[in-house]
């Protein structure tokens, strides 16, 4: 898995966001992209509408217009852009949502957090300085919740 201090490796995947989830909103994008303007906060998560992915999202849903300015929230699971679409209008979601569908999980593995058992994403977050590198991990078992507020916090204070 990737460790704190390792450059993060870069990646484009499509992506869409909740709030306005057409299909010509559906976009690349890449990781590199915010190299010396943000720090990243890459929330790889099991999946769309599963009972505790959804109470991380609505927490950092809700938290995410005061940090907007400092950190870019991505949400990255195995799902399809038309799940993630949904899914993100459904709880209004202000983040893009990015699909690491095809191949699947292909993101999560370069990361270490595919878990080809399940065919899924562990339940993993790593903040992603400016200069494009780990600045923290933080696991947590598939039926535990993070600690979002925690995460947030420390995205934006980095």
């Amino acid at each position: 898995m990737i460790k704190v201090g390792d450059m993060a490796p870069d990646f484009s995947l499509p992506a869409t966001w909740g709030q306005n989830p057409s299909a010509q909103d559906h976009q690349m994008i890449s990781l590199s992209s915010y190299r010396g303007d943000k720090n990243v906060l890459l929330m790889f998560y099991p999946l769309d509408w599963s009972p505790v992915c959804s109470s991380e999202h609505k927490k950092c849903s809700s938290m995410f217009p005061a940090v907007s300015e400092k950190v870019e929230v991505l949400g990255i699971s195995v799902d399809s852009i038309w799940s993630h679409a949904a899914y993100g209008k459904a709880f209004g979601i202000p983040y893009p949502l990015l699909a690491d569908f095809q191949p699947r999980g292909a993101v999560a593995e370069r990361y270490g957090v595919y878990l080809p058992d399940l065919g899924i994403a562990a339940r993993t977050a790593f903040l992603v300085d400016r200069a494009g590198r780990v600045k923290m991990v933080v696991n947590a078992a598939i039926p535990d919740e993070r600690e979002i507020a925690r995460l947030v916090h420390d995205a934006a204070e980095a």
